[in-house]
């Protein structure tokens, strides 16, 4: 199973953050390859705490949606 990861990188600190949308786990490393091996770590603690169905319900149907989203407007609300 393919698993689209988020990358987010720390402007402030250095490294990255790894995420799988709807899966309540996330990595942090130095690197890419590190925040997500860290992930995966994650995701094992998640899959032992509330089981693997669990896990494929949430990456089998997710979430995501795009909205249109004014970000400029929502800073000056």
């Amino acid at each position: 199973m393919a698993l689209k990861v988020e990358l987010i990188p720390d402007p402030e600190y250095g490294g990255f953050t790894a995420r799988v949308p709807d899966i309540p786990a996330y990595g942090e490393g130095r690197s890419e390859e590190e925040a997500i091996a860290d992930m995966k770590e994650a995701i094992r603690g998640t899959i032992e705490t509330f089981g693997l169905e669990d896990a494929l319900a949430r990456v089998s149907s997710p979430s995501l949606c795009e909205i249109d989203l004014d970000l400029t407007e929502l800073a000056h609300g």
